[in-house]
Parts: structure tokens; sequence; C-alpha cells
């Protein structure tokens, strides 16, 4: 569900790109490696949605978070000069220094130029400035640095990507077109180094990487969501979003994914799941939004219940103006079983829409996460 990415929301709002020009994802769709790892600029929104969970030697816990997006926003053809917009991209960096107790994020916003910023498949390349992520076969290799801190990373898959929804799209809404293509690393192996106040860690864990391309946004009822991706000690994952309503309803194209210990997908449908938030919640002094920081997770099908809780309340990033909204994205713990056996994981939670309901209309080309 990642049509997430509210920074989006204020460049959007702004260039108003037509719609028109692009194509919608619709089933049947052929999916193709490594062709679909990179961009697809028939699309109008794309991303790469890198989140993480590792520790480092002695024991000192991260979360991390890298993203990478392309806006298209004219389809018309270029006369060719280096400066000609035909995709803006952004990309978000964050650092949930967990055992340190400080949550540190910043981003950028740049057009292609002479090579500042793009998506090169046969460089197998995505990159924003110094923030990059580097193909080689299916390893992933990502570099981020920032004056307070930098990072490392090797990303080995330990499994295929998985292609979410059913048909080859993840439905978002009534009507054809209202989806996105979404596929996902949901266990890479991960390695390298993280250097936070000039101290380097050497650190081993899980990342989760999510990308979607698509064109139809969220629908006017549709106010915010909470989504989690979940990675069992069992060597399974899961993949939840719920999309909230006006009424306070909960909208019935939220869905998910079950992936097993082997890589096998399960398509998870509104019905099949249910969460719960419970207990602390986490008041934000940027934005005075309320966040319900515990959830209860129970999917019956699978005989599955998990609680999840974080070990560090602030992991908002707030609007920069009354224009982009605010939310909630950060490293998350599980607890519980799956029928008798005692399950533990890792993961990630974001939640949007806690500041002020979301306006995200359609004729706004919004993503949706």
């Amino acid at each position: 569900m990642k049509t997430r990415r509210l920074l989006w929301l204020a460049l959007l709002v702004l260039l108003q790109p037509a719609a028109a020009q692009y194509k919608t994802a619709l089933p049947g769709y052929r999916y193709e490696f490594p062709r679909d790892h990179f961009s697809h600029p028939q699309y109008q929104t794309e991303w790469w949605y890198f989140t993480g969970n590792v520790t480092a030697s002695d024991g000192h816990r991260f979360g991390f978070e890298l993203t990478f997006f392309r806006q298209g926003v004219n389809r018309e053809p270029s006369d060719g000069k280096t400066w000609d917009i035909q995709d803006v991209y952004l990309a978000h960096l964050a650092l949930s220094d967990i055992d340190g107790g400080t949550f540190y994020h910043t981003e950028r916003f740049n057009r292609a130029g002479p090579g500042i910023a793009g998506i090169d498949e046969v460089k197998q390349k995505i990159w924003n400035g110094n923030w990059d992520v580097s193909w080689n076969g299916s390893d992933q290799q990502l570099s981020a640095v920032d004056s307070r801190f930098n990072f490392s990373l090797l990303l080995q898959p330990e499994k295929s990507p998985v292609i979410h929804g059913e048909n080859g799209v993840s439905q978002k809404a009534e009507g054809a077109g209202r989806a996105s293509h979404y596929i996902s690393f949901t266990r890479l192996n991960t390695s390298g180094s993280i250097e936070v106040q000039r101290k380097i860690y050497k650190v081993s864990g899980l990342t989760w990487m999510d990308h979607e391309f698509f064109t139809h946004q969220l629908e006017t009822i549709q106010i915010g969501w909470d989504w989690l991706s979940i990675q069992l000690a069992d060597h399974s994952e899961i993949m939840l979003y719920q999309i909230r309503r006006k009424d306070g309803s909960i909208d019935p194209f939220s869905s998910g994914t079950y992936v097993d210990e082997h890589g096998k997908s399960t398509a998870l449908h509104s019905s099949d799941f249910v969460l719960t938030p419970y207990g602390e919640t986490w008041k934000s002094p940027s934005t005075s939004a309320t966040y319900p920081i515990q959830w209860k997770i129970a999917i019956p099908k699978l005989g599955v219940e998990l609680e999840s809780k974080t070990d560090l309340k602030s992991q908002e990033i707030p609007g920069q103006t009354k224009i982009a909204p605010s939310y909630w994205e950060g490293a998350i713990r599980l607890a519980g079983h799956r029928g008798a056996a005692k399950l533990d994981g890792v993961g990630y939670l974001e939640m949007t829409g806690y500041d002020r309901p979301l306006d995200l209309g359609a004729s706004k080309e919004i993503p949706s996460r």
C-alpha cells in the first residue's frame, strides 16, 4: 500500500500533472525482473522504499528508512535541454537510534538535471545526490550520507520478490485502475555499518523493500491509513494496511499479504485480519497529533495473534507546511503466537491522518501511501 509518502503532497498540489498522460494499474500486468526493479515512466507515481531493523555487535539497535520517489510531471516531447522537467525526484532519509533515544530525519527534492537524480536500468542504480541504491544481481547496496549520520548496507534477498494483491494489482478503491502495481522484497538479510555521533557501528539485521508504481490515488472519503511490515522469527512475513474513512469505518479495500517461510504468498482481504490500537499512545509536541503506538494484530485464518510495540516513541515526520501532512513511521517489535507456538519479530509501522484528516482527493493525484 505504500502509496504513501506524504512529503509528495505539497509538490503534487502545486504541479497538478495531467493524469491522462499516464497509464493506470490494471489486472494482467506481466511482471519481468530485473526490468521491473527500475523505472516505469508510463505511470505517474513510483517509489522504492527501504525500511530495516539492525543491531550492532555490541547490541545497540537501530531502525532506518531510505526512500526514492519519482513523480511524473509532463510526458510531452522534450526539447532535450538539461534542465527540462519530465519527472521530479524526492528522497527521504531517517535513522531511529533506538537505544540512543534519538530520531533523525531529512529529505531532498531534485530535478534530474545533469545527473543529480534518476533511475538507470543499465547502470542498475537509483539515486538522489549522494543517497543511492546499486544492484549487483539480486543484491542491493544502500548508501546515504547526512551531516549527523551515514550508513552503508548490503542487502541480500532470502526470498524472491512478492507481488501484492490479486491478478497483478493491489486494489485501493472501487473501479478499474484505482490500484497500484506493488512489489516487495520481504526479507533482505542486511549487513554493513552505521555512523552516528562520530561512532561507527557494525550492524546486521533485516530490511523490507517496497516498490510501487501507479497513477490513480486515494478517494476523498479515504482520510488516512495504518500500515505494517512484519518479519517474524519463523521466517514468515506479513504486510497489512487498513485505510480509514471519514465516517470512522475501515475501508473494505484494506488488504495485506502473508508470505510463508518458503516464499509462497497469500493475499489477505480486509475480512481476514483485524488491527486494533490498544494501550499506550504518544502525543507529538510538534503537531499535537496523538498516535496509537501499540497495536494488536489478529489473522484468524492463519491462527496468528501479535502485539506490536516501539521502544522509541518519537518517530514522527512533521509536515513542514499546512499543505504537507505529518505522519509517524518507525521501527517496532512484535510478540505473540501462531496457534500454540510463540512468535516474535520486528517490523515497521506507518500511521497517517492523525494530526488532521487527509484530503487526498483523486483530482489532486496524491499518493495513498
